[in-house]
């Protein structure tokens, strides 16, 4: 089982999508102008503190106010306040916390009016991007993560991942941890860190380290609403969180996001360099991979299901419902319950695939085909979990009730991803009436003269769809080496399946669009 990381970048940030096996199974937008992402730390101002709530809600330069709930405060909020104002007050404030005297804890069942009030300054960590009209959900209890260990400021405990289960090593972890771990930090040891030894830990240690003293020292001068310690850009975090002995390639096609990549993982795993690649072929990276094909046909209403099944994909505002059925799936087993029960496991391993991909959240409910057999609906709930499992997402999932009907609950930190599958048509706008598609090649050949003898254009690089690029580019005399003949020039051709058949785009020298009226 291989890993690879596509990146392409865009004018607005960048495109991540995550293969497993060249099947797409991740897909994120990392846009440049966007802010409040998870794990972003703001100096924020507080607006309002409701008591009915038990909550405030802090301006962090959002367009509404982010939300604090109290049981969001952390135990040592007290202490993180104390620190706040002395770091924004007084000069020289020192990022270790070994001769900080820590408060005491809250009391769990507390009031916020006992701890904050308007006006006042925190820092606060974004645990929730905006979504739909709320604004970002906020939390005291900082941690900034790290490729093996979590830093936890104002702490002291040292906890360690429930899946590195055998206890000789947690131990060993622990001792470890314990030897190089500063006063007043807590540390929580990630499941990655099974095995490695203690000059791995104390690097990503001391990189966390690094990280929190550079967000204290922009304290000093920081105002109400600014952003004092960011997280790592999307690209960069999924290569944290997941890069391990199955990521074969991590291809790029921007120098600039290279060089930034190839900084980060010379800084967490040297040994992974090797695999980053910069992509330089003539056709879009999505494009040679594969990409966007499989964005159209996974982010649809109707998924396909291997086998001759499908999925029915509905949202709505309170939960999301998914409906399996065989479709057209040939008849091969003995039985309409053999039938059933392998059309469902084909599309749990869809399901699990989808929440990831579109990282849906809250509650889904999935309505299998009906099935008698109590041992096939056990098989099918543990064959759930498994598929489940490499979702990083919090989750549980739920046996199957006498309805046939599974309960799935995922955590959701960021929007759900949505992309509009169904296209209209370019040329007639959604009226249900073009041109003759076959005018579209005499359309190109018009707009090519003029741009080549009347623009005077140096070089042309021409996007069309795949049927017309195999049009041009067919036989040893093709469409394009006559343009050759005739112009004196060599025109680009770059097949793009996102175009529709009548829709083609012309791109200048630096590969930026021509407008054509």
């Amino acid at each position: 089982m291989s890993n690879e990381l596509i990146i392409n970048s865009t004018q607005n940030g960048s495109r991540i999508a995550l293969l497993n096996d060249r099947n797409l199974i991740e897909i994120h937008y990392d846009n440049k102008e966007e802010q409040f992402s998870v794990g972003d730390i703001y100096l924020g101002n507080v607006r309002k503190v409701m008591q009915g709530l038990n909550a405030a809600f802090v301006d962090v330069g959002y367009e509404k106010d982010a939300f604090l709930h109290y049981h969001d405060l952390g135990p040592k909020v007290n202490s993180l306040l104390k620190y706040t104002k002395f770091a924004t007050t007084r000069n020289n404030t020192s990022y270790k916390l070994s001769k900080f005297k820590l408060e005491p804890e809250i009391d769990k069942l507390g009031k916020i009016s006992q701890v904050l009030s308007k006006n006042k300054q925190v820092l606060v960590q974004v645990i929730k991007e905006p979504i739909s009209t709320k604004g970002p959900r906020l939390s005291c209890e900082l941690s900034l993560a790290g490729r093996y260990l979590v830093l936890v400021p104002f702490a002291n405990g040292i906890s360690i991942s429930k899946k590195i289960s055998t206890s000789e090593e947690r131990k060993r972890l622990t001792r470890l941890i314990s030897s190089i771990k500063p006063e007043n930090f807590g540390v929580i040891i990630r499941t990655v860190a099974e095995g490695k030894e203690v000059a791995e830990l104390d690097t990503d240690l001391r990189n966390l380290l690094d990280t929190w003293e550079n967000g204290v020292k922009k304290l000093k001068d920081a105002k109400p609403k600014d952003k004092i310690i960011g997280e790592v850009g999307r690209a960069s975090s999924i290569l944290r969180d997941m890069m391990n002995e199955t990521f074969d390639n991590i291809h790029v096609d921007d120098e600039e996001t290279f060089k930034e990549i190839q900084t980060y993982i010379q800084k967490i795993d040297p040994s992974k360099e090797k695999i980053l690649k910069l992509y330089s072929g003539k056709n879009k990276i999505f494009e040679h991979f594969g990409i966007e094909r499989q964005l159209k046909s996974l982010f649809g209403q109707s998924v396909n299901i291997k086998g001759g099944g499908y999925l029915i994909i509905e949202h709505t505002e309170a939960l999301h419902v998914v409906d399996v059925n065989s479709g057209n799936k040939s008849n091969n087993e003995e039985s309409q319950e053999d039938t059933a029960l392998n059309t469902n496991l084909e599309a749990a391993k869809e399901v699990a695939r989808q929440l990831r991909l579109r990282d849906m959240g809250g509650i889904i409910v999935v309505d299998f085909i009906d099935m008698k057999n109590p041992d096939n609906k056990k098989l099918l709930f543990k064959r759930m979990k498994e598929f489940m499992e490499t979702d990083r997402s919090k989750h549980t999932v739920l046996p199957l009730s006498k309805f046939g009907l599974m309960q799935i609950t995922r955590q959701r930190v960021r929007p759900e991803l949505n992309i509009v599958t169904k296209e209209t048509c370019p040329t007639c706008n959604g009226t249900g009436k073009i041109t003759a598609s076959i005018l579209v090649t005499d359309k190109i050949e018009q707009d090519l003269d003029y741009l080549l003898t009347k623009q005077n254009e140096k070089s042309l690089s021409l996007a069309v769809h795949p049927f017309l690029y195999s049009y041009y580019t067919k036989g040893l005399i093709s469409l394009r080496v006559k343009w050759f003949f005739k112009y004196g020039k060599w025109i680009k051709l770059v097949q793009d399946s996102s175009l529709a058949l009548t829709e083609y785009h012309f791109m200048n020298v630096n590969q930026e669009l021509i407008e054509m009226s």
